[in-house]
């Protein structure tokens, strides 16, 4: 059935949707509150804002997050995971417990490994 959709597994959608360096980091901080963009510039310094801004897009467009805009001046938008987004939820706590628990194993292997 995922093959009639152009994916050749279940885990390729899934990447399709949180996969790359940002997409689970921006759901991450999504999980316990609604955020402004620049608080995710001073949550993940090192994206660009183009970067963010693309990923944001991305996410929105897969439904996994809302964008709210405020009519106000200075505008104001805020986003937040969608219903759906916060089925993500189990694989991003997953996420973060394996790195919690390996953590300290990976960073002696990269360690000695550079």
């Amino acid at each position: 059935m995922i093959k009639s959709y152009g994916y050749s597994c279940p885990v390729e959608l899934t990447i399709s949707v949180i996969g790359g360096k940002w997409k689970s980091i921006i759901i991450y901080h999504l999980l316990e509150e609604t955020r402004r963009f620049n608080e995710f510039r001073r949550l993940i310094p090192e994206i660009t804002q183009r970067m963010l801004t693309l990923q944001l897009r991305e996410l929105e467009r897969d439904g996994i997050i809302h964008r709210e805009v405020y009519k106000q001046v200075p505008p104001k938008v805020e986003y937040s995971l969608t219903p759906f987004g916060q089925t993500l939820t189990p694989i991003i706590q997953q996420m973060m417990d394996w790195g919690d628990q390996h953590i300290v194993e990976l960073a002696q292997m990269r360690h000695t490994k550079d």
